[in-house]
């Protein structure tokens, strides 16, 4: 029974650590925008990044991988004596990628949580953390499109551990979150199949703002074509006389 009440308290305050949602707390710091107020809204490092600063990004990212990577490291290192085995250290981390999610600190609006996700796989089993991190790297350098990348780590991540490592209790979170991040993508999904999704280091409003300038040009010429229809109009008119 008391091992039962750790686990609960374990899982409990992975969700806790996941729900600190670091793309608004280091952008209040470092006094830049709300990452929700801006691009896609989402607030990851992805999104930190279309603000122009670089290192408000990176920290971004630190901090979301490491706060699915420390509760579940901390679990695996110290949680045996407290009857904490591997299927917990893996609940825990779904627990953190839950958290970022879902954060009840930023009234449950989260990211997306591809950084939380790398960061637990890294703690429950460091190759496969590599190599689906490996897999992120190769699609965004080849796409440019973060979500696609995220996409293909997603699909990745259950796949390599099922193939190459052993089919254990972690396979579960592990395909959770995989499941739970490609939901997170869904309108990701239809801006790549529309061509409208935004690129790596695309600026706040860029890819919004070719829209407006687009239509502004289409009803330019429309306006064009009109007044020359009314102008040969009026000419075949005069002749007509």
């Amino acid at each position: 029974m008391q091992a039962v009440l750790y686990q609960v308290l374990a899982i409990l305050a992975g969700y806790l650590i996941g729900s600190l949602s670091f793309a608004v707390i280091i952008s209040r710091v470092m006094g830049l925008s709300d990452p929700r107020s801006y691009g896609s809204g989402n607030p990851g490092a992805t999104n930190v990044l279309r603000s122009g600063n670089k290192a408000a990004a990176i920290l971004t990212l630190l901090f979301d991988a490491l706060k699915g990577y420390v509760p579940v490291l901390l679990v695996l290192k110290f949680g045996a004596p407290y009857g904490l085995e591997e299927g917990t250290a893996a609940m825990v981390g779904l627990a953190a990628f839950i958290g970022h999610l879902w954060p009840v600190f930023f009234r449950f609006e989260g990211g997306k949580g591809v950084a939380t996700a790398a960061g637990v796989l890294l703690a429950i089993n460091p190759w496969l953390g590599l190599a689906v991190l490996l897999t992120w790297i190769v699609v965004a350098f080849l796409s440019r499109y973060s979500s696609l990348a995220s996409l293909s780590a997603a699909v990745c991540a259950p796949l390599f551990q099922m193939l190459i490592w052993d089919v254990g209790p972690e396979l579960l979170a592990i395909a959770l979150m995989s499941l739970l991040l490609i939901w997170r993508h869904s309108a990701n999904i239809k801006k790549l199949m529309n061509g409208t999704e935004s690129k790596l280091g695309q600026k706040a409003g860029s890819a919004s703002a070719a829209k407006p300038a687009k239509a502004a040009a289409a009803a330019s010429a429309a306006s064009a074509g009109h007044v020359s229809g009314r102008a040969k109009s009026s000419k075949s008119k005069h002749a007509s006389k």
